[in-house]
């Protein structure tokens, strides 16, 4: 294209055309006037192609008056991928324009198009000048990049399984499930069994005498509940029935209908709009979909009648991860079904543990904590754990709880789950205690924080309930939640915590990596990339009483609460997830070679678009220690 073929753009009309197009819209009168006199307009033919990636300057911003382009990614391999197609009052050229470099992308005109120019040093100068278009940009291209980093991370670093993609993260609306069978629960179980075979179906909702569907009888139940106890064939279906239904949304995916079944132990899930159901969803359609599914495995752990028959089945999870980051799955939705994975080994564990010693001498519930607790476990997960149980009970009921924690950290090791360096463990006496105990525990790190005590008790208030009696647990997080809302000292300290670990970012924004040892060259994702995360999360989720662990759910709670502003919350989600997805990707690429997994990465093995994605979500983490600086009164060290 030949500069001689722009020519200037009719003030009147920019201006209107602007005015109706983000961010443009912001600027007063003055300064779209001047923008609209320094702005061109040039006319592409359809499949003329207006800049080609690492080759064309890019020396224009381009907003898109008529017509649509394409733009295309070309990857190491010289594979070429469709990445975006924009239309009518959408950009293209930005993002080298902002980092100073050839175009990122080639652009190709699907059909007659006419473009708006608006001068890079122009563009340039908004960005400096207007905090409104500044904002637009920025939060803009990161959405995009991440979305594209997230394919190139996937496409680059995973063999392709060939045919028969997951689909497991479709809305349960776009995919496979059962149009609802109905009887009333006054009908007999003969008539639910006829119909059963001549539908060919293996499941029927019951509708209650008002009215409300809010029951199931399956073909199990038939066989368990009907014929194996000998009842008539005329029995009312109410007698044998499943109630209440459980349901799921709609809007939900598979993926989250398959962790709910997982979770709840059930094979059916009626999908409902409120009171309107739609339609069934089964273990066996999610099978159909995805050709296997996690539920085999989960089968597996809850069949094993000796402890050491699990021992194998926790090295499995690599092989569920893998096929799901293949097909796209982001990081929170892996780290959700590792998770689940751990969480039966541990129920099956313990419960195998409990026949083999006698019943426990009193209620007592088994701690989760650090990533266990936030729901946030990898491939390479430490154990951290505790005891808690009640109070008042003998010295030898107490002696029960220490040889059932020491068997059971062995087992956990044995299934391969690390012990915890720091002696972390429900085998360390400390860490075995009735709950008194654990309220004074936080009690003194709260009300007497010590600033190396309170570094070295941040783990502990990621806790939840693993097994055993969860009440205990609960009350332990409402007297936690009523102490720290009052303690802003002790918050003090977390938040002078929260900004020990800058992100590894030199101030040309260069990787700083590890200088030598046995991680030359490489950086920690998990130290300098992801814990001020789950630092600024739980500092915030502790002063404003959020109740849940999870860094992304705390978050979301924040957000929604209105406690932080929800911009600078989706961005945190954005950054988080995709530090954590590349470090899924590293650490699965080392099981494949055989290899321990770890957390460290060697940045110069990364794309220009991982490398430049990878950057911005660092920049994040000096965003989130302004607000805290900003928030706490404190100067920057």
């Amino acid at each position: 294209m030949n500069k001689k073929d722009k020519q200037a753009a009719t003030p009147a009309e920019t201006m209107a055309f602007l005015h109706s197009t983000l961010p443009f819209h912001d600027l007063d009168q003055e300064s779209l006037h001047r923008l609209a006199l320094r702005t061109l307009i040039d006319f592409y033919p359809a499949d003329t192609i207006i800049s080609h990636q690492d080759e064309t300057e890019i020396t224009h911003l381009h907003i898109i008056q008529k017509g649509a382009v394409k733009l295309f990614l070309t990857d190491r391999d010289g594979g070429v991928s469709l990445q975006d197609f924009r239309g009518e009052g959408e950009y293209f050229g930005a993002l080298p324009i902002i980092q100073g470099t050839r175009a990122n992308l080639t652009v190709k005109t699907e059909e007659d198009t006419f473009c708006l120019l608006i001068p890079r040093e122009d563009f340039e100068q908004l960005l400096a000048s207007e905090p409104a278009v500044t904002r637009f940009f920025l939060h803009s291209l990161s959405e995009k990049m991440v979305k594209t980093a997230y394919s190139e991370l996937s496409r680059n670093r995973i063999s392709p399984r060939g045919d028969g993609a997951m689909v497991l993260f479709n809305a349960l609306s776009d995919s496979i499930m059962t149009e609802p069978e109905i009887i009333d629960a006054s009908d007999s179980v003969i008539k639910a069994a006829q119909t059963m075979a001549e539908r060919g179906i293996g499941s029927i909702l019951v509708r209650l005498d008002h009215g409300r569907i809010n029951g199931i009888i399956t073909d199990k139940d038939l066989r368990t509940r009907v014929v194996a106890r000998g009842l008539a064939y005329n029995t009312p279906i109410a007698e044998v029935m499943t109630s209440p239904l459980t349901t799921i949304a709609p809007t939900a995916t598979c993926f989250d209908a398959l962790i709910k079944m997982m979770r709840q132990g059930v094979h059916h899930l009626a999908v409902a709009d409120g009171e309107e159901i739609s339609g069934v969803i089964t273990t066996h359609d999610i099978m159909v979909l995805q050709g296997t599914s996690p539920l085999y495995i989960l089968r597996e752990i809850m069949a094993q009648k000796e402890i050491s028959g699990l021992y194998p089945l926790a090295q499995r999870a690599p092989e569920m991860i893998r096929a799901m980051l293949d097909d796209g799955a982001r990081a929170d939705n892996i780290t959700r079904l590792i998770t689940v994975l751990n969480d039966h080994i541990l129920e099956r564990l313990l419960t195998l543990l409990e026949e083999e010693m006698g019943p426990p001498p009193g209620r007592y519930c088994w701690l989760l904590m650090g990533s266990e607790g936030r729901r946030e476990q990898t491939f390479k997960t430490d154990q951290d754990n505790g005891i808690i149980y009640e109070d008042g009970l003998e010295k030898e009921d107490i002696g029960y709880f220490k040889k059932f924690a020491e068997t059971a950290i062995e087992h956990l090791v044995a299934c391969g789950y690390p012990r915890c360096p720091g002696e972390i463990m429900a085998s360390n006496p400390k860490w075995c205690r009735p709950l008194s105990d654990w309220k004074r525990y936080f009690n003194n790190w709260i009300s007497n924080p010590e600033p190396r005590e309170v570094l070295n008790s941040t783990i502990f208030f990621d806790f939840r309930a693993g097994f055993g009696d969860l009440s205990l647990a609960e009350e332990l997080r409402d007297s936690l939640a009523h102490q720290t809302e009052r303690k802003d000292i002790f918050l003090l300290h977390i938040a002078r915590d929260c900004l020990e670990s800058r992100p590894p970012l030199s101030f040309f924004r260069n990787f700083l990596v590890e200088k030598n040892g046995e991680h030359k060259n490489r950086l920690d994702l998990k130290t300098r990339g992801m814990v001020p995360f789950v630092d600024f999360a739980r500092l915030y989720s502790l002063k404003h009483a959020v109740t849940e662990t999870n860094t992304i759910t705390r978050l979301g709670r924040l957000g929604a609460g209105g406690h932080i502003a929800q911009a600078l919350i989706e961005e945190t989600v954005e950054a988080y997830e995709f530090i954590m997805h590349l470090r899924l990707i590293h650490q699965l690429d080392l099981l494949n070679r055989g290899q321990e997994p770890d957390n460290y990465i060697n940045p110069a093995f990364l794309s220009d678009l991982e490398k430049q994605t990878l950057k911005e979500a660092f920049a994040v983490i000096t965003r989130l220690q302004n607000h805290i600086r900003l928030d706490y009164q404190m100067a920057e060290g």
